[in-house]
């Protein structure tokens, strides 16, 4: 991973090697911004805190590609805060994000503790999120920190995300706006969910990969989303890859600072 980063900072540009005016836009107010207040952060970081000092410990069910720092499925939930949930530079950029694209309906592959779930919520209090979790037991503390802060507009669908993905998006209205890729880490779960997704997909939605260089299975699931046809613009900022569909856009990969 490191000889990946060294990489990606070789080869990463920034608002001057953009030509696309729709992504200069993007990246400049955006992406790149050092603008970014919102009331929210505050309790947010509260949050992020208390679970990061927690010592209390839960049995993981772990549907995915697993952990690389603890084996053990007894874990602190202090570690998994560490651990599992995206930094808050992340958290803010997802919660800008929504509030530029204004999505109708998200949906978050893979809760965990839900921070990032929090993000999305109080970016757009009136959007529809469905959060896919397959452990109970992170989706327990899950439900109590949406409780804590009066998060609402988030709905926890429980299980293994193989099955409860297409059946949550057969019930699903025509259009996915924003979706958050987070689960299983692995080349054709990761592929078979971007897929499932697809058909439900317009031309203003946005697509979001977590871990795009996290093992060389999660970088040939990347490899294959950028040349899908129906892909027409990435953003690859290394921890994460943004996906565009905008038919107007001319076919292109780019590779940002963040």
């Amino acid at each position: 991973m490191i000889a990946a980063y060294l990489k990606y900072l070789l080869r990463s540009g920034n608002e001057h090697s953009i030509h696309s005016p729709f992504l200069f836009d993007l990246y400049t107010q955006v992406i790149a911004t050092k603008k970014d207040t919102n009331p929210h952060y505050a309790s947010l970081k509260k949050l992020r805190k208390e679970l990061l000092a927690s010592n209390e410990q839960i049995n993981i069910l772990d549907l995915g590609a697993g952990s690389r720092i603890n084996k053990s499925n007894l874990r602190k939930i202090g570690t998994i805060a560490k651990n599992a949930e995206k930094p808050e530079k992340f958290g803010k950029l997802f919660n800008r994000l929504v509030q530029r694209f204004q999505p109708t309906t998200i949906l978050e592959l893979g809760t965990s503790l839900g921070l990032t779930t929090l993000y999305l919520s109080k970016a757009k209090p009136d959007a529809n999120i469905l959060t896919f979790e397959g452990c109970p037991a992170t989706a327990e503390i899950a439900q109590q920190n949406f409780k804590k802060l009066n998060a609402d507009n988030i709905e926890v669908i429980l299980g293994n995300i193989d099955k409860t993905l297409p059946e949550t998006l057969a019930k699903l209205s025509p259009k996915l706006d924003f979706a958050y890729f987070d689960a299983n880490h692995r080349y054709e779960p990761t592929v078979r969910y971007f897929e499932d997704c697809l058909p439900y997909m317009h031309n203003d939605s946005v697509f979001i990969f977590d871990d795009v260089y996290w093992s060389d299975e999660m970088t040939q699931a990347w490899e294959f989303i950028k040349k899908h046809p129906q892909v027409t613009l990435t953003v690859d900022l290394f921890w994460i890859g943004l996906v565009f569909f905008r038919k107007e856009q001319v076919k292109e990969d780019f590779i940002l600072r963040f």
